[in-house]
This record gives C-alpha cells, sequence and structure tokens, in this order.
C-alpha cells in the first residue's frame, strides 16, 4: 500500500505549496481571501502533511502504514469536513466542493485499503 499514501502526499504537497509559491492564482481558482498570511501558513502545513505522507511511502514497516493511514484519513476528514461544511453555507467559494470530494475519495480509499 505504497501508492496511496504517496498518491495524497503529492496532491498535498502541491495544494500546500500553492498559496506560497502565487497567492494570486490560488485566489483566481479559490476566490478571494481576507487573510494572506493564513492561506499560507495553511498551505505550509498540508504540505507538511503531504511530505510525511510521501515519506511513508517509502516505508515499509507495520508502524509506518499505520501512522500513514492515521495521517491520511485524519488530514481527509479534517480538510474535507471544512471545506464541504464551509462551501454549503457560502463562506468560500463553492469549487471547494471538489477538494470535498477528492478528501471523501481518499478516505474511501483508506478505509478500504485500495492502493
Amino acid at each position: 500500500m505504497r501508492v496511496l499514501p504517496a498518491t495524497q502526499g503529492a496532491f498535498y504537497l502541491c495544494n500546500g505549496i500553492w498559496p506560497i509559491v502565487s497567492l494570486r492564482t490560488f485566489e483566481r481558482v479559490t476566490g478571494p481571501k481576507s487573510e494572506g498570511w493564513l492561506v499560507k501558513t495553511t498551505g505550509s502545513l498540508i504540505a507538511v502533511f503531504g511530505l510525511a505522507l510521501l515519506e511513508s511511502s517509502r516505508e515499509r514497516s507495520r508502524q509506518s502504514r499505520r501512522l500513514a493511514k492515521l495521517i491520511g484519513i485524519a488530514s481527509a476528514t479534517a480538510l474535507g469536513t471544512a471545506a464541504g461544511w464551509y462551501a454549503a453555507r457560502g463562506r468560500i467559494s463553492r469549487v471547494y466542493f471538489l477538494d470535498a470530494a477528492v478528501e471523501f475519495l481518499f478516505v474511501t480509499m483508506w478505509i478500504r485499503g485500495d492502493v
């Protein structure tokens, strides 16, 4: 089960560094933000989750797999819930429904054990 943490890790790394590299293009897709520093801070934390998942995809130990599953499910649940909740209430762009769907897919794949 190395493909799933690598895929989720790459997704998080790219999405996490995007607002740091270009807040302008990030806002063009996701809508304007009032606090750029907060978007960049959140992005950096998402990128850290991505790096942890990418590193765990290289490891074969049972402990590493369990930790990857915990990080994968917990982060996807937190990010997907927030995206869906606030998009449904009109607080953030509806494009976040797409992110919520991807996060739900990650959780489903972790639970099912899909690679």
